[in-house]
């Protein structure tokens, strides 16, 4: 059994009784306050084919989840996880210890989608992508521990750490007079507090987040590119600036890669 997007009414059901059985007798501590803090408990469902990478929408990732750095080790998270968008490109650590099927060994996945509905009632839900879910059982056992559907886990926050430099893929709904990207491949915190727009002719520019990790500007009359773009993660306030990383003919739907990570 897996969680379906569509979440019918037979599967919350189900997980609504598998919840009462879990214990989470602490109250939900700050994820901004656990990095590398140690272990502590959740539960976990998957989605998609057995084997499939997952989804990045609603963090505006879209199928580049697939490939890498990726590669299919990603998971929705639930409110308190996935925050509103804030919590986008975060890492987290999760294992499973408790069903015979498990392999005890922690995998590390990054938040890429939203978790709604029947995954709030615990305070933390990671529904993992079908590969990921795989990946917490013994080799052979991954059909066994995904019949499971949802089993207990323990996670920690862990920092990024991508063979990548940060990417801005433009939204389709940019235009001349609007400009709106997301960012991917945040090491560190992973995840985005602020983001600033500095021009080439013109002061930097404050944007806003827009929805996931997608963040948007309006672009005043007379102020052009090539576009720097300085990021500030929300834990550790840790910035970089991508210099010149946006040309001046950049266009809806493309990817410009910066030469700098944290």
């Amino acid at each position: 059994m897996f969680i379906n997007r569509s979440f019918s009414v037979t599967v919350i059901v189900m997980i609504v009784i598998s919840m009462s059985q879990h214990c989470f007798c602490q109250n939900p501590k700050s994820l901004n306050s656990s990095m590398a803090n140690g272990f502590s408990p959740a539960v976990a469902t998957w989605y998609g084919s057995p084997t499939g990478s997952g989804s990045g929408g609603a963090c505006g990732f879209a199928d580049d989840v697939a490939t890498a750095p990726y590669n299919g080790m990603i998971s929705a998270g639930n409110d308190n996880i996935f925050k509103s968008g804030k919590g986008c490109g975060s890492c987290y650590q999760v294992r499973c210890n408790k069903h015979p099927s498990c392999s005890t060994s922690p995998i590390t996945l990054t938040i890429t989608d939203q978790c709604p509905g029947a995954c709030n009632n615990a305070p933390y839900h990671f529904d993992l992508s079908g590969k990921a879910f795989g990946l917490l059982a013994k080799h052979g056992q991954e059909d066994a521990l995904r019949k499971e559907g949802l089993i207990d886990i323990e996670f920690q926050r862990v920092p990024c750490s991508y063979k990548s430099n940060i990417v801005f893929k433009i939204d389709m709904g940019s235009n001349r007079n609007y400009l709106a990207f997301a960012v991917e491949y945040v090491n560190s915190d992973g995840d985005l507090g602020a983001v600033e727009l500095s021009p080439s002719n013109s002061k930097p520019i404050a944007m806003i987040q827009s929805w996931g990790a997608t963040w948007k500007v309006g672009i005043p009359d007379g102020v052009k590119g090539p576009y720097s773009v300085k990021i500030t993660t929300i834990e550790s306030r840790r910035a970089v600036v991508a210099r010149n990383v946006i040309p001046v003919d950049w266009a809806p739907g493309k990817y410009y890669y910066a030469s700098v990570n944290l």
